[in-house]
């Protein structure tokens, strides 16, 4: 009779899901950013 396959209990770590628990800290984040950007950007054209 064969062995029996051995099976892996690991599994891959999804770079998704790596981030989404960052997500509540990153979005205002990026948030501030952009709206700092986009209001240097309206006053070096005025």
């Amino acid at each position: 009779m064969s062995a029996p396959a051995a099976q892996t209990t690991g599994h891959e770590i999804d770079p998704v899901e790596a981030i989404v628990p960052m997500i509540p800290f990153v979005l205002p984040v990026v948030g501030g950013v952009l709206i700092f950007l986009l209001a240097f950007i309206a006053v070096s054209m005025a």
